[in-house]
Protein backbone atom coordinates (compact mmCIF):
# COMPACT_ATOMS: atom_id res chain seq x y z
CA UNK A 1 0.00 0.00 0.00
CA UNK A 2 2.79 2.41 0.93
CA UNK A 3 4.63 1.47 -2.24
CA UNK A 4 1.62 2.42 -4.39
CA UNK A 5 1.30 5.76 -2.60
CA UNK A 6 4.96 6.52 -3.25
CA UNK A 7 4.53 5.72 -6.94
CA UNK A 8 1.43 7.92 -7.17
CA UNK A 9 3.22 10.78 -5.42
CA UNK A 10 6.21 10.43 -7.72
CA UNK A 11 3.87 10.58 -10.74
CA UNK A 12 2.28 13.79 -9.47
CA UNK A 13 5.68 15.34 -8.76
CA UNK A 14 6.95 14.51 -12.23
CA UNK A 15 3.81 15.95 -13.81
CA UNK A 16 4.07 19.11 -11.71
CA UNK A 17 7.71 19.65 -12.62
CA UNK A 18 6.90 19.20 -16.30
CA UNK A 19 3.77 21.34 -16.55
CA UNK A 20 3.53 23.76 -13.60
CA UNK A 21 7.00 24.24 -12.15
CA UNK A 22 8.65 27.36 -13.60
CA UNK A 23 6.66 27.42 -16.88
CA UNK A 24 8.45 30.55 -18.10
CA UNK A 25 10.80 30.01 -21.03
CA UNK A 26 12.44 33.39 -20.50
CA UNK A 27 12.47 36.15 -17.92
CA UNK A 28 12.11 35.86 -14.16
CA UNK A 29 8.92 34.36 -12.71
CA UNK A 30 8.14 34.52 -9.00
CA UNK A 31 6.21 31.36 -8.09
CA UNK A 32 4.75 30.41 -4.71
CA UNK A 33 5.54 26.79 -3.77
CA UNK A 34 5.10 24.55 -0.73
CA UNK A 35 8.47 23.07 0.21
CA UNK A 36 8.44 19.51 1.46
CA UNK A 37 11.21 20.00 4.02
CA UNK A 38 9.12 22.36 6.16
CA UNK A 39 5.63 22.27 4.50
CA UNK A 40 5.60 26.05 4.23
CA UNK A 41 4.85 28.35 1.33
CA UNK A 42 7.80 30.21 -0.06
CA UNK A 43 8.31 32.39 -3.15
CA UNK A 44 10.64 30.77 -5.61
CA UNK A 45 12.34 32.77 -8.37
CA UNK A 46 12.39 30.95 -11.70
CA UNK A 47 15.35 32.75 -13.23
CA UNK A 48 15.97 32.54 -16.95
CA UNK A 49 17.26 34.99 -19.54
CA UNK A 50 15.67 38.43 -19.29
CA UNK A 51 15.75 38.76 -23.07
CA UNK A 52 12.56 37.28 -24.52
CA UNK A 53 13.50 37.94 -28.12
CA UNK A 54 12.65 40.41 -30.86
CA UNK A 55 9.39 40.69 -32.72
CA UNK A 56 8.93 42.16 -36.19
CA UNK A 57 5.78 44.22 -36.58
CA UNK A 58 4.49 45.50 -39.93
CA UNK A 59 1.71 48.09 -39.98
CA UNK A 60 0.33 50.07 -42.96
CA UNK A 61 0.57 53.84 -42.85
CA UNK A 62 -2.40 55.59 -41.18
CA UNK A 63 -3.35 52.35 -39.40
CA UNK A 64 -3.07 51.56 -35.66
CA UNK A 65 0.16 50.10 -34.30
CA UNK A 66 -0.26 47.59 -31.44
CA UNK A 67 2.72 46.21 -29.51
CA UNK A 68 1.80 43.31 -27.19
CA UNK A 69 4.25 42.63 -24.35
CA UNK A 70 2.26 40.03 -22.39
CA UNK A 71 3.45 36.42 -22.08
CA UNK A 72 1.30 33.47 -21.05
CA UNK A 73 2.90 33.13 -17.59
CA UNK A 74 2.63 36.78 -16.56
CA UNK A 75 -0.82 36.28 -14.98
CA UNK A 76 0.45 33.39 -12.84
CA UNK A 77 3.58 35.16 -11.64
CA UNK A 78 3.78 37.16 -8.42
CA UNK A 79 5.67 40.35 -7.68
CA UNK A 80 5.23 41.95 -11.12
CA UNK A 81 4.76 45.72 -11.37
CA UNK A 82 4.40 47.85 -14.53
CA UNK A 83 4.93 47.52 -18.27
CA UNK A 84 7.24 50.23 -19.65
CA UNK A 85 7.52 50.93 -23.39
CA UNK A 86 10.53 52.80 -24.75
CA UNK A 87 11.34 54.21 -28.17
CA UNK A 88 14.93 53.23 -28.98
CA UNK A 89 16.96 55.61 -31.13
CA UNK A 90 20.00 54.96 -33.27
CA UNK A 91 22.44 56.71 -30.89
CA UNK A 92 21.78 54.16 -28.11
CA UNK A 93 19.31 56.44 -26.35
CA UNK A 94 15.69 55.74 -25.61
CA UNK A 95 12.54 57.66 -24.69
CA UNK A 96 9.80 56.43 -22.36
CA UNK A 97 6.55 56.24 -24.32
CA UNK A 98 4.16 54.76 -21.74
CA UNK A 99 4.15 53.02 -18.36
CA UNK A 100 1.37 51.21 -16.54
CA UNK A 101 -0.51 47.96 -15.99
CA UNK A 102 -1.52 47.66 -19.65
CA UNK A 103 0.52 45.05 -21.49
CA UNK A 104 -0.04 46.64 -24.91
CA UNK A 105 1.04 49.88 -26.51
CA UNK A 106 -1.38 51.30 -29.09
CA UNK A 107 -0.47 54.18 -31.37
CA UNK A 108 -3.20 55.26 -33.80
CA UNK A 109 -2.61 56.39 -37.38
CA UNK A 110 1.10 55.72 -37.60
CA UNK A 111 3.35 57.45 -40.12
CA UNK A 112 6.84 56.84 -41.51
CA UNK A 113 8.33 58.61 -38.49
CA UNK A 114 6.97 55.87 -36.20
CA UNK A 115 9.06 53.15 -37.81
CA UNK A 116 12.03 51.89 -35.84
CA UNK A 117 12.90 50.02 -32.65
CA UNK A 118 10.88 49.78 -29.44
CA UNK A 119 11.53 48.01 -26.17
CA UNK A 120 9.10 46.69 -23.56
CA UNK A 121 10.25 46.02 -20.01
CA UNK A 122 8.14 44.39 -17.29
CA UNK A 123 9.26 45.38 -13.80
CA UNK A 124 9.22 43.34 -10.59
CA UNK A 125 9.42 43.93 -6.85
CA UNK A 126 13.06 42.85 -6.91
CA UNK A 127 14.05 46.07 -8.71
CA UNK A 128 15.05 44.03 -11.74
CA UNK A 129 13.12 43.46 -14.96
CA UNK A 130 11.03 40.33 -15.25
CA UNK A 131 11.01 40.32 -19.05
CA UNK A 132 12.44 42.40 -21.89
CA UNK A 133 10.96 42.24 -25.40
CA UNK A 134 12.28 44.20 -28.39
CA UNK A 135 10.09 45.26 -31.31
CA UNK A 136 11.19 46.27 -34.79
CA UNK A 137 8.38 48.24 -36.45
CA UNK A 138 8.11 48.67 -40.21
CA UNK A 139 5.57 51.15 -41.58
CA UNK A 140 4.25 50.00 -44.95
CA UNK A 141 2.84 52.30 -47.65
CA UNK A 142 -0.70 53.46 -47.17
CA UNK A 143 -3.29 50.93 -48.23
CA UNK A 144 -5.39 52.06 -51.20
CA UNK A 145 -8.99 51.14 -50.59
CA UNK A 146 -11.01 50.37 -53.69
CA UNK A 147 -13.95 52.73 -53.98
CA UNK A 148 -17.25 51.02 -54.57
CA UNK A 149 -19.71 52.69 -56.98
CA UNK A 150 -22.87 54.23 -55.59
CA UNK A 151 -25.92 51.94 -55.56
CA UNK A 152 -27.77 54.44 -57.80
CA UNK A 153 -25.10 54.31 -60.52
CA UNK A 154 -25.46 51.46 -62.99
CA UNK A 155 -22.17 50.24 -64.39
CA UNK A 156 -21.94 48.71 -67.90
CA UNK A 157 -21.48 45.28 -66.39
CA UNK A 158 -24.62 45.64 -64.29
CA UNK A 159 -26.58 46.92 -67.32
CA UNK A 160 -25.49 43.88 -69.33
CA UNK A 161 -26.46 41.61 -66.47
CA UNK A 162 -29.90 43.20 -66.14
CA UNK A 163 -30.52 42.95 -69.89
CA UNK A 164 -29.47 39.31 -69.91
CA UNK A 165 -31.80 38.64 -66.99
CA UNK A 166 -34.70 40.30 -68.81
CA UNK A 167 -34.10 38.08 -71.87
CA UNK A 168 -34.25 34.91 -69.84
CA UNK A 169 -37.43 32.79 -70.31
CA UNK A 170 -40.13 32.97 -67.69
CA UNK A 171 -40.20 30.34 -65.01
CA UNK A 172 -43.02 27.71 -65.11
CA UNK A 173 -44.72 29.25 -62.06
CA UNK A 174 -44.78 32.69 -63.66
CA UNK A 175 -46.06 31.24 -66.97
CA UNK A 176 -48.89 29.44 -65.17
CA UNK A 177 -49.82 32.59 -63.27
CA UNK A 178 -49.87 34.59 -66.52
CA UNK A 179 -52.14 32.04 -68.19
CA UNK A 180 -54.53 31.94 -65.25
CA UNK A 181 -54.70 35.74 -65.24
CA UNK A 182 -55.45 35.74 -68.99
CA UNK A 183 -58.20 33.14 -68.58
CA UNK A 184 -59.72 35.14 -65.72
CA UNK A 185 -59.77 38.32 -67.80
CA UNK A 186 -61.32 36.52 -70.81
CA UNK A 187 -63.95 34.89 -68.61
CA UNK A 188 -64.86 38.22 -67.04
CA UNK A 189 -65.22 39.86 -70.47
CA UNK A 190 -67.40 36.98 -71.73
CA UNK A 191 -69.63 37.21 -68.65
CA UNK A 192 -70.06 40.96 -69.02
CA UNK A 193 -70.87 40.57 -72.73
CA UNK A 194 -73.42 37.84 -72.00
CA UNK A 195 -75.17 39.91 -69.33
CA UNK A 196 -75.29 42.94 -71.61
CA UNK A 197 -76.77 40.90 -74.47
CA UNK A 198 -79.35 39.29 -72.15
CA UNK A 199 -80.47 42.67 -70.81
CA UNK A 200 -80.71 44.04 -74.35
CA UNK A 201 -82.79 41.06 -75.51
CA UNK A 202 -85.07 41.33 -72.50
CA UNK A 203 -85.80 44.96 -73.27
CA UNK A 204 -86.61 44.12 -76.89
CA UNK A 205 -89.05 41.38 -75.81
CA UNK A 206 -90.77 43.73 -73.35
CA UNK A 207 -91.05 46.43 -75.99
CA UNK A 208 -92.51 43.92 -78.46
CA UNK A 209 -95.11 42.73 -75.95
CA UNK A 210 -96.10 46.29 -75.11
CA UNK A 211 -96.42 47.24 -78.75
CA UNK A 212 -98.50 44.14 -79.44
CA UNK A 213 -100.88 44.84 -76.57
CA UNK A 214 -101.37 48.49 -77.48
CA UNK A 215 -101.94 47.58 -81.14
CA UNK A 216 -104.64 45.03 -80.27
CA UNK A 217 -106.51 47.48 -78.02
CA UNK A 218 -106.76 50.16 -80.71
CA UNK A 219 -108.16 47.63 -83.21
CA UNK A 220 -110.99 46.58 -80.86
CA UNK A 221 -111.90 50.21 -80.19
CA UNK A 222 -112.15 50.94 -83.90
CA UNK A 223 -114.36 47.87 -84.41
CA UNK A 224 -116.79 48.99 -81.63
CA UNK A 225 -117.03 52.48 -83.07
CA UNK A 226 -118.04 51.23 -86.55
CA UNK A 227 -121.22 49.37 -85.41
CA UNK A 228 -122.24 52.35 -83.24
CA UNK A 229 -121.99 54.69 -86.18
CA UNK A 230 -124.03 52.29 -88.33
CA UNK A 231 -126.77 52.07 -85.68
CA UNK A 232 -126.98 55.83 -85.43
CA UNK A 233 -127.35 56.19 -89.17
CA UNK A 234 -130.16 53.63 -89.29
CA UNK A 235 -132.09 55.41 -86.56
CA UNK A 236 -131.87 58.72 -88.30
CA UNK A 237 -133.31 57.23 -91.43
Amino acid sequence: MLHLQKETFATYVARFQKEAYCPNKCGVMLQTLIWCKNCKKEVHACRKSYDCGERNVEVPQMEDMILDCELNWHQASEGLTDYSFYRVWGNNTETLVSKGKEATLTKPMVGPEDAGSYRCELGSVNSSPATIINFHVTVLPKMIKEEKPSPNIVTPGEATTESSISLQPLQPEKMLASRLLGLLICGSLALITGLTFAIFRRRKVIDFIKSSLFGLGSGVAEQTQVPKEKATDSRQQ
